[in-house]
């Protein structure tokens, strides 16, 4: 990736001191990345309010998010495999597109009823997807019934929503709110925008004909594993009573490279939040008027969230059964003797003991 440099966008954003220890560790990345392929591409099913759709998720490589760029939010590593440059040009990214719709011709046997086009930081800005490449894509998909676009709250606006929502898809963005707390957004994760802004990104993604789907960070550094779990508790309440957010998705953090989590995970300060943590919120929440799924990437990892080795992928497969199904029974139906070391972390670390248990 290019050289971490804020633009005047980003100045006076953040804390200056994140910022500064984020950029030095970026910069110790020397990687390089094909133009024209994407970061990812995976095919799954996902739970909306339309129902249960197969699903083509598509990280397109752009030159990376400019808030990233300036220093960013703690636990991101995306931008690490951002484009040498910090830009992509318009024929670049459709050829990653149609890389994507080659892999679902090979891999589906028949077209996803749900796009999902991530970047590393927000498809929305024009500064990594041109309004140019924003049209195209919707046009390439308008076949398709749902798509979900990522976005800080920035750049929603009639005019960015409205090119998926004219071409007559039911149109979702997902933006990247991590917690509906003011104080851990900006200290914990590095992320300049405030609750107000996230809600004033509702409303105008439902003034333009969309939905919002919230994605929310699950213990971000700095934070003991029962303050993540009340902040989480208490944030997909708050989300669930915004108008035009239908959708939660709460993501436990992952130990990702070229990020203050990595340096704090290193030395050994950081443990990625506990599977039990995740249940215990998902069950918590499940009569709230919202849909609320979780995808623990890196599950069973010491980089990822974990139990204790024995009862993850048990643990894992009930999430998943959790997000297509939204019943909390399926938590009745694990357990596991590290419960209770679960039980004893919730109730005994505190902030200034953390990890009390890897």
């Amino acid at each position: 990736m290019s050289k971490p440099s804020p633009d005047v966008y980003e100045q006076g954003k953040g804390m200056d001191a994140h910022n500064a220890v984020m950029r030095d560790i970026r910069s110790r990345n020397d990687s390089t990345y094909d133009p024209r392929e994407p970061t990812r591409v995976w095919l799954d099913e996902d739970n909306t309010p339309d129902g249960v759709y197969q699903s083509l998720t598509i990280i397109l490589n752009t030159g990376g998010c400019r808030w990233a760029r300036a220093g960013g939010c703690t636990m991101c590593g995306y931008v690490a495999e951002s484009v040498e440059g910090g830009s992509v040009a318009h024929e670049d990214l459709m050829a990653q597109i149609q890389h994507c719709l080659d892999h679902e011709a090979e891999n589906a046997d028949e077209p996803s009823g749900l796009i999902k086009i991530y970047t590393s930081g927000s498809f929305l800005d024009e500064r990594e997807v041109p309004a140019e490449t924003r049209q195209a894509i919707a046009e390439t998909f308008a076949d398709r019934e749902r798509i979900v676009v990522e976005s800080l709250p920035d750049f929603v606006d009639r005019e960015t929503v409205g090119d998926f929502v004219d071409a007559g898809l039911e149109t979702d963005v997902a933006v990247g709110l991590e917690t509906a707390t003011d104080r851990v957004r900006h200290d914990c994760v590095n992320k300049y925008f405030d609750f107000a802004d996230f809600e004033a990104a509702c409303e105008a993604a439902r003034d333009a004909g969309a939905g919002v789907k919230a994605y929310l960070l699950m213990k971000p550094p700095f934070l003991s594993e029962s303050e993540a779990v009340e902040d989480m508790k208490r944030s997909v309440r708050r989300c669930a009573a915004v108008d035009g957010c239908h959708t939660v998705s709460m993501n436990p953090c992952n130990v990702q490279r070229y990020t203050m989590v990595e340096e704090l995970y290193h030395d050994g300060g950081y443990r990625p939040p506990w599977l039990w943590s995740v249940a215990d919120v998902l069950e918590s929440t499940a009569e709230e008027d919202v849909i609320v799924v979780s995808d623990p990437v890196g599950h069973g990892s010491d980089r990822g969230p974990h139990n204790c080795g024995e009862c993850d992928d048990k643990v894992q497969r009930a999430i998943k059964d959790f997000d297509l199904r939204q019943d909390p029974s399926v938590f009745e139906q694990v357990s596991c003797e590290c419960e209770a070391t679960w039980d004893a972390v919730v109730e005994r670390e505190r902030s200034y003991s953390l990890p009390l248990a890897r």
